[in-house]
C-alpha cells in the first residue's frame, strides 16, 4: 500500500512538472474564476477567491503550480491592465486635490508609522540595518493595485474616502520605492556618507525627471483641451488613416507604455508610470463612444483573465512550511495590520475626517501585495532576507490582502450609517 502511494506521488509529481504552460494556464484560470465566483455569491469581492485558489494550487497545498516563468509574465500583465483600467477612472485634478493641504496628512502618517514599526521590529529582534530598513519598507507600503481592486469591487472608487487612498497609495509607493533605489545604489558601494548623499541627490534627480516629464504632458495635453477644435480632427484623421482593427485600443496602450518604459528606464516601477499615464490620457480628443469602448475592452481583458491571474500568483508564491518562527509571525502581523490602520486614521483625523471616514482611510491604506512582493523578492535576490523571512512577508501580504476586503466594507457601511444618522438628525 505504502509502495503504490509511492509511485501516485512521483507521478504526480512528474506530471506536475512536466505540465505544459497552457495546461498550467488552463488549472489556474479556472480555478481562480471558479472561487472568485463564489465569493461574490458570498457578497464579497471575486479577489478573495482568486487568492485562495493560488494558496490551494501553490507549494502550500497541491503543489501543481508555481508562479515562475511564462505564469509570472502574465500576472505582470495583469497588474499594468488593472493600473491603466484605474487610471482612465481618475482625474488629474481629483488626485492633486486629495494631497493638497491637510490631506496630505493621510499620506504622510500611513507611510511614518508604518515604517517606524518595522524599524523598531528590526532593532528589538536584532536584525541588520539593512535586513530592518527592508521589513520597515513592506509593513510601511500599500499595494497600489490590490487597494484599486478592492475599490472597484465595492464600488467605491470614486467617492472622497476611495481618492484619498489611492492618492496616499500612490504616495506610499513612490517614497518606499526612492528608498529601496536608495538603499540598492548604496549598498553596492564603498558605503560612505558621500556615497549615500549621492545616491539621495542622484534617485531625486530621478525623480524630479520623472515628474517635469509628467507635468509637460499634463501642461500640453490641457492645452490640447482649450483647442479641441483644432487637435480633434488631426487626431481622427489619424485614427481613420489606421487600416488595423482596435486601433484606438493599441494607441491608448501604447501611450501608457512609454511613461511606463520612462518610469522604469529611471529606476521607478513600471506600476507608477503606468497609473500617471492611464491618467493623462487625452480623453477630450476622442469621441465619448470611441472612448467608452476602449474603456470595455480593458475591462474585459483585464477582469476575465489577467487580473485573476495576478491574484491567484499571490497565493502561489506563499510557502506554509517555510514559516518556523512563530513569535516574528506574530509580531509582523500585528504590527502590519495596527500601525497601518491607525497611521491612517490619525492622518485622516488631522486631515479634518470624522471618525468612521478615518476608520475607513486606515483599513483601505492595509492592503499590501504585489509592491510590497516586489520589495521583498528584490531583498531575497540580494541575500538582505532569508526564506522564512521572505514567507512571513508574503503571509502578511496575503492575509492583509484577504481581510482588508471585509474591513474597508464594513467601514463603509458605517460612513453610510453615519451619513443616515446625520441626515435623520437635520430633518
Amino acid at each position: 500500500m505504502h509502495k503504490n502511494q509511492g509511485i501516485f506521488v512521483c507521478m504526480f509529481h512528474l506530471v506536475h512538472y512536466q505540465l505544459p504552460f497552457i495546461v498550467n494556464l488552463l488549472i489556474l484560470l479556472l480555478s481562480a474564476k471558479l472561487l472568485g465566483e463564489l465569493a461574490e455569491r458570498l457578497r464579497q469581492p471575486s479577489m478573495i477567491g482568486e487568492v485562495i485558489a493560488g494558496v490551494i494550487l501553490g507549494p502550500s497545498l497541491l503543489n501543481i503550480i508555481s508562479s515562475a516563468g511564462e505564469i509570472k509574465v502574465i500576472a505582470e500583465l495583469g497588474v499594468f491592465m488593472l493600473i491603466v483600467l484605474a487610471g482612465m477612472e481618475i482625474e488629474v485634478e481629483e488626485i492633486r486635490n486629495s494631497i493638497m493641504g491637510r490631506n496630505i496628512w493621510i499620506a504622510l502618517l500611513g507611510f511614518i508609522i508604518p515604517m517606524a514599526s518595522g524599524i523598531a521590529i528590526g532593532l528589538v529582534f536584532h536584525f541588520s540595518n539593512t535586513f530592518t530598513i527592508f521589513l520597515g519598507l513592506c509593513i510601511a507600503i500599500t499595494a497600489l493595485p490590490v487597494s484599486i481592486r478592492i475599490l472597484m469591487d465595492l464600488g467605491k472608487l470614486k467617492t472622497s474616502v476611495g481618492q484619498r487612498i489611492i492618492s496616499a497609495a500612490i504616495f506610499n509607493d513612490i517614497v518606499a520605492l526612492l528608498i529601496l533605489g536608495i538603499i540598492l545604489d548604496f549598498n553596492d558601494s564603498t558605503k560612505n556618507i558621500r556615497d549615500l548623499t549621492f545616491s539621495i541627490l542622484f534617485t531625486a534627480l530621478k525623480v524630479g525627471l520623472f515628474t517635469s516629464i509628467l507635468v509637460v504632458a499634463y501642461h500640453f495635453f490641457k492645452l490640447a483641451k482649450r483647442k479641441v477644435n483644432v487637435f480633434n480632427p488631426i487626431v481622427n484623421k489619424f485614427l481613420q488613416y489606421l487600416r488595423g482593427k482596435e486601433s484606438l485600443f493599441a494607441v491608448v496602450i501604447l501611450f501608457v507604455l512609454i511613461f511606463s518604459s520612462i518610469a522604469e528606464l529611471l529606476g521607478l516601477h513600471f506600476v507608477v508610470g503606468a497609473f500617471f499615464g492611464a491618467i493623462l490620457i487625452p480623453r477630450s480628443m476622442f469621441a465619448n463612444r470611441d472612448f467608452e469602448k476602449v474603456q470595455r475592452s480593458i475591462s474585459g481583458i483585464t477582469m476575465g483573465f489577467l487580473a485573476p491571474i495576478f491574484f491567484a500568483t499571490m497565493g502561489i508564491s506563499f510557502n506554509f512550511s517555510a514559516l518556523d518562527n512563530s513569535l516574528l509571525v506574530v509580531v509582523i502581523l500585528f504590527a502590519s495590520f495596527f500601525s497601518k490602520i491607525f497611521g491612517g486614521y490619525l492622518g485622516g483625523r488631522l486631515a479634518g475626517f470624522s471618525q468612521s471616514k478615518s476608520l475607513t482611510l486606515g483599513l483601505g491604506l492595509n492592503a499590501r501585495g504585489i509592491m510590497e512582493l516586489v520589495i521583498a523578492n528584490i531583498a531575497l535576490a540580494k541575500g538582505f532576507i532569508d526564506v522564512p523571512v521572505f514567507s512571513i512577508l508574503v503571509l502578511m501580504a496575503l492575509l492583509t490582502t484577504i481581510f482588508t476586503p471585509f474591513l474597508l466594507k464594513e467601514g463603509f457601511r458605517l460612513i453610510d450609517k453615519q451619513s443616515k444618522s446625520n441626515l435623520n438628525t437635520y430633518t
